[in-house]
């Protein structure tokens, strides 16, 4: 009932109470002769007034209740009609909101369709063009998904088949060809680079990158962070040129070199931090080059060289420093070239050398400091080539020589006598081992940096 009508009812019902109350006083005390006065006094009607204006306060308490009760249930529906309106207005929202998605995502396409030509394209600068397009494209993509697909679409352009550089006699056309082809190659990688380094304008970190059998003959990911999806260097081949690494972070994504070959030019980690997720090199083949993990830290995750091959080249860790984590070249196979781990820093983690096999080349731990963690060599083949451990100083750890698979050429330039954290194989004699007359020389030396010769110290 509107609030009008109930307020006028309960008005002339109060009012109608109230000579009720009154008349029916009077009647009843004349009726019933409660008084033997002819004439009512002004007392007992001024009792009757009373009791008539308590009924009417309380009849006005239940006006009040009513304009109350009123008042909330139009609050309510004021309420209800609030939400209901900001239900309509976010449908509204939602609704504009899809209709810009499928805008920006149309505007998408057609610039990806217009890029993607372009990277198709003869000429080595429409390319170029198409590289830049896409990467910009992928910094404005409305959504992650369509970001990732752009990524896919450059680390696709570096997995097509890449011929080797040609002769200096061939064709000049030839020749023109290939630069033109590693120049957009290079261009891809540096973009890539860029977005994946603190500070860049769009970043994409976290997003997989995918470079399986990619051919690198030069790159730069020189302070990249790899710390979160995937980055795939499986199969890839470093023939040639320089790709550096160096102080790249590996704290969070799985980055693996599975299978990787390299055989030429320089792959720089130095100063690279390892701290976690998980980096394998597994049955990845060194065979020529330099590989450089100097002044790398290894203090977390996993990193993993299970299977590898060792069979020239010169692979170094000079001065890297391994306090935490797990490094593992289970399984490794050295018989060729040369692989350093010359001033390295052994003080936590684990490092483990089981089931290696040392059957050629040089294996350098010469000014190792062992100071912690656990350095094992379990059933590892010592059969040939040299491991040395010249001047290195065990001073806290374990370093676990016990157990090999085969000891006929065992390390050199092990402590006499075994100090504490040192074991070595029951019934060796505590001269542990003679001093490599030439300091083992030719595993000794490490590069200092990029373009360094890994022989020099």
């Amino acid at each position: 009932m509107p609030v009008g009508p109930a307020l006028a009812l309960v008005g002339g019902a109060a009012a109608v109470l109230l000579t009720a109350v009154i008349v029916g006083g009077l009647v009843l005390l004349g009726a019933e002769g409660m008084k033997p006065e002819a004439q009512v006094s002004a007392a007992t009607l001024f009792d009757l007034l009373k009791i008539a204006f308590a009924v009417v306060a309380g009849l006005g308490g239940l006006v009040a209740l009513v304009v109350a009760y009123r008042r909330q249930k139009v609050a309510e529906a004021a309420q209800q009609l609030a939400e209901a309106a900001h239900v309509l207005a976010r449908q509204g929202e939602e609704r504009a909101h899809r209709g810009e998605a499928r805008e920006a995502t149309k505007l998408h396409n057609d610039r990806f369709t217009t890029a993607a030509g372009q990277l198709g394209h003869d000429s080595p600068a429409v390319r170029l063009a198409g590289v830049h397009a896409l990467a910009g494209l992928a910094d404005d993509a409305p959504t992650r998904e369509l970001r990732q697909t752009c990524i896919d679409v450059l680390c696709a352009y570096l997995r097509m088949p890449y011929a080797p550089q040609p002769a200096d006699d061939a064709p000049q056309d030839e020749g023109l060809a290939f630069a033109g082809m590693r120049e957009v190659r290079h261009t891809i990688i540096r973009l890539i680079a860029a977005h994946l380094r603190d500070g860049a304008g769009v970043s994409w970190q976290g997003h997989d990158l995918d470079f399986t059998g990619v051919v690198f003959d030069g790159g730069d990911f020189t302070r990249a962070r790899f710390s979160g999806g995937r980055a795939s260097f499986d199969a890839a081949i470093f023939s040639a040129g320089r790709v550096f690494f160096g102080g790249a972070t590996f704290s969070g994504a799985r980055v693996s070199f599975n299978n990787a070959t390299f055989s030429g030019g320089l792959v720089f980690f130095g100063g690279a931090t390892f701290s976690g997720g998980h980096v394998s090199f597994d049955q990845a083949e060194f065979s020529g080059g330099g590989v450089f993990f100097g002044r790398s830290t290894f203090s977390g995750g996993d990193v993993s060289f299970s299977f590898a091959k060792f069979s020239g080249g010169q692979v170094a860790f000079t001065q890297a420093t391994f306090s935490g984590g797990r490094v593992s070249f289970i399984t490794a196979l050295v018989f060729g070239g040369q692989v350093a781990f010359n001033q390295a820093k052994f003080s936590g983690g684990q490092v483990a050398f089981g089931f290696a096999k040392f059957s050629g080349g040089h294996v350098a731990f010469n000014q190792a400091t062992f100071s912690g963690g656990h350095v094992a060599f379990d059933q590892a083949d010592f059969s040939g080539g040299q491991v040395a451990f010249n001047d290195a100083e065990f001073s806290g750890g374990r370093v676990n020589l016990s157990s090999p698979e085969e000891w006929s050429v065992p390390p050199m330039g092990l402590p006499r006598p075994a100090p504490a954290g040192l074991v070595l194989p029951a019934g060796w004699p505590d001269a542990g081992a003679t001093r490599d007359p030439a300091g083992a020389g030719r595993a000794d030396g490490a590069a200092e940096g990029p373009g360094s010769n890994l022989r020099e110290r």
